[in-house]
């Protein structure tokens, strides 16, 4: 058989639907993300997927027994190696449910910590992953933690050739936290520094965030005529990328892609991921990519809006909703959303694919930037304090110095900036 000769393997997805928990997803929908986040680990073949209805979970194995039972004659047939719960598990569950059922048990954050993990091409990428893995694995000492040997592509918690257990203790991991952590501040440091140089140059930042597989990438490369690795596939995009962008106008931006955000993104890969996200908290713009196709891209946009909070970005940054895959709606529903759409300035109709919408993005674009900059020295007059202090006052003055004929400042203001001082 096929998955035999690649040495896949077989996968089963369990979906718990919690009735406790107010907030939860519609079972279906969840459990169709979860099959494609197993799916997007390389060497996985998914025979199985359940929904799991729970009144309230069981203290040291989720299931009840009669459930643990009938799944554990289902992974026995299919011949299941690992099961993936769409869901916390907790290190004791996790061992008892694995002796029970003889085969490995991935919650939902190893999982994602998986994928993040094979999907990792950069240095820095690499080492948020660790750092995020060494976190999650603080709290779960039962597990190997090869990742940092780096015998296989993964972290070590689906298994494969050359597992082994655990090798130290938690001040050998809080050891490897501190190494990684202290990696990770050079690299902030050399983003902040980039960053400052935009700001000297005046390159505005445009932001893409949206929730994984909305198509940020396709409408990266679509805008840029870059070539960011795009795939059908949850997480295709880990490490941002950033390039320049001329606006209709001839105002030159840098759009920067972003890590897809998820449900549930584990609070270790939010902090670990902190030092990229924060060119999101950094940018001038922020286009929110929603796959309006999507039976869930409500509560995919919610999703994508709490972890921003989380961030710390400012409820009235400035932010464009982008409706993307336009083309996958029937001819009825795409006419009901493009009438919403025309309701706000903020909401911009699209389809990366085709390119329908995208002259209307890139005008909307440039609307909503602040307007290019000049920087020029002008003289004021000793005897013009008024024009002086509101300068000073609009916090436009970049240097100063006496001479014989008034003040000399160095401006930076828009057009708009410099018609004010000259009407005052």
């Amino acid at each position: 058989m096929e998955h035999e000769d690649r040495g896949a393997m077989r996968a089963w997805v369990l979906h718990p639907d919690l009735k406790l928990d107010r907030q939860r997803r519609a079972p279906d929908n969840a459990l169709d993300e979860a099959v494609a986040l197993a799916a997007a680990l390389p060497d996985m073949e998914v025979v199985g997927a359940d929904i799991v209805r729970l009144p309230k979970p069981v203290a040291g194995m989720l299931f009840g027994k009669g459930k643990i039972a009938e799944l554990k004659q289902k992974f026995h047939d299919a011949e299941v190696g690992l099961v993936l719960v769409d869901g916390p598990v907790t290190p004791v569950q996790q061992r008892n449910l694995e002796k029970e059922w003889k085969v490995k048990v991935l919650d939902r954050t190893g999982l994602i910590l998986e994928i993040f993990s094979d999907r990792a091409r950069t240095n820095e990428g690499v080492l948020q992953v660790e750092l995020a893995a060494l976190s999650y694995q603080r709290t779960r000492l039962v597990r190997a933690w090869t990742h940092l040997e780096r015998q296989r592509g993964g972290l070590g918690f689906v298994g494969g050739p050359g597992e082994t257990q655990i090798e130290s203790d938690r001040r050998a991991i809080d050891d490897a936290i501190l190494r990684i952590k202290a990696h990770l501040e050079k690299v902030v440091k050399t983003r902040e520094l980039h960053r400052a140089a935009r700001k000297r140059d005046d390159f505005p930042v445009v932001a893409l965030v949206g929730y994984t597989n909305a198509g940020k990438s396709t409408l990266f490369n679509r805008l840029t005529g870059a070539d960011v690795f795009v795939k059908d596939m949850l997480f295709a995009t880990l490490d941002p990328t950033m390039r320049g962008l001329t606006l209709p106008e001839g105002r030159e931006v840098i759009l920067s892609d972003t890590v897809g955000f998820i449900s549930d993104l584990p609070t270790q890969l939010v902090a670990a991921f902190r030092a990229t996200l924060e060119e999101v908290l950094d940018a001038d713009l922020i286009l929110h990519v929603r796959d309006i196709s999507h039976p869930q891209s409500r509560e995919q946009a919610a999703d994508v809006e709490e972890i921003l909070t989380q961030l710390g970005v400012a409820e009235d940054a400035p932010i464009i909703e982008v409706w993307n895959k336009m083309d996958a709606l029937p001819d009825d529903a795409r006419a009901s959303f493009e009438v919403q759409a025309q309701r706000s300035d903020h909401i911009i109709p699209i389809s990366a694919l085709t390119g329908d919408g995208i002259d209307d993005l890139m005008a909307a674009i440039g609307g909503t930037l602040e307007p290019a900059k000049i920087v020029e020295t002008i003289v004021v007059p000793y005897s013009n304090g008024r024009a002086r202090a509101w300068l000073f006052a609009e916090g436009l003055v970049e240097e100063e110095e006496a001479a014989e004929d008034g003040f000399h400042l160095k401006v930076r203001w828009t057009e708009r900036q410099q018609q004010q001082y000259l009407a005052l």
